[in-house]
Order: C-alpha cells, then sequence, then structure tokens
C-alpha cells in the first residue's frame, strides 16, 4: 500500500487540495483535512477497493471530511459566513497585474458563494466533472447539483460583471 498510497497522493493531491482551499477557505484546515483523509486511506488500505472513480471517491471523501471538521468546530452557518469573508485564492500568483487583478476578484466571488454552491461550482469548473459525478461526490440529487451550479454562476456573473464592462 505505502507505494499506491503515494501514487494517490501524487495524483490526486493537489486537486484535492484546491477543492478543499475552495470549500474551506484555510490553508491550515485544508492542509489538515488533507492530511487526515491520507491517514485513513493508509489505515484503511482497502477502502478504495470498492470504488469505481478514484478521483470521485477521494473528492468525497474530502468533502465529508471537510463538513465534519465544521461540525466539530460547532456553528456551521457562522463559519460558512467567516470563510465566504477571507480572501483565500485558490489561484496561482500571476506577474501580470490585471490577471492578478482578475484572479482577486473572482476568488473574492467565490468566497461570496454560499459553500454548497461554491463546491459544486469549483467540482465543474475546476475539476471537470458532470453533474452525475458532482451528485455522487457530494452526495445530493443530481437536479440540486445543476440548480446549485446555475445559481452559483448566476451570482459570479452578477457580481464580476462590472469587471468585465470595464476591461472589454
Amino acid at each position: 500500500m505505502p507505494d499506491d498510497l503515494e501514487r494517490l497522493y501524487d495524483e490526486h493531491a493537489p486537486a484535492l487540495f484546491a477543492f478543499l482551499l475552495n470549500f474551506t477557505r484555510d490553508e491550515n484546515d485544508t492542509r489538515d483535512v488533507l492530511q487526515e483523509i491520507f491517514i485513513k486511506l493508509a489505515r484503511q488500505p482497502d477502502l478504495l477497493a470498492s470504488a469505481r472513480d478514484e478521483r470521485a471517491f477521494l473528492l468525497r471523501l474530502a468533502h465529508n471530511a471537510a463538513i465534519d471538521l465544521m461540525r466539530r468546530r460547532g456553528t456551521r452557518s457562522r463559519q460558512h459566513e467567516q470563510f465566504g469573508a477571507e480572501q483565500t485564492s485558490a489561484f496561482a500568483p500571476t506577474s501580470d497585474p490585471d490577471e492578478a487583478a482578475f484572479r482577486s476578484e473572482l476568488s473574492a466571488a467565490l468566497g461570496e458563494l454560499p459553500a454548497a454552491q461554491r463546491a459544486v461550482v469549483h467540482l465543474k469548473l475546476w475539476a471537470g466533472l458532470t453533474f452525475e459525478e458532482i451528485a455522487a461526490t457530494l452526495e445530493i440529487p443530481l437536479n440540486t447539483a445543476a440548480s446549485r451550479y446555475r445559481y452559483g454562476l448566476d451570482k459570479l456573473r452578477a457580481r464580476l460583471r462590472p469587471l468585465y464592462d470595464e476591461i472589454k
């Protein structure tokens, strides 16, 4: 299992980290949850045996672990508001000032989305999952995944429209 665990980490940790960072909005929490996932996999090597899609299964583990973290800390809604207000960026730094401004605005706009919508938008746009895969990963109905995505995109469009009009 150590070789397989290393392979899993190398192949999936960056995507899991980006997803968790977008969800928790805190790098320390993201690292803690990511570590928790891989410790769980090391202790339970057969956990992935029945998974049809490794990435989707790992994203579900990540989502559930992040929810568990919030529950352990209590007052989930207060944390969602706090996470949304923080300016944690999941985007790589850039030397182009226009690109940096856009990334900053996009990160802020993502942070304003409710956590449930932010998770679906991230999985669709950055992880490239289908709505079926998102629904399975987050354990929600397919229509709920699609509507959260639509509502999230509508909010992002409204929030980023002035920036788009400015650079047009």
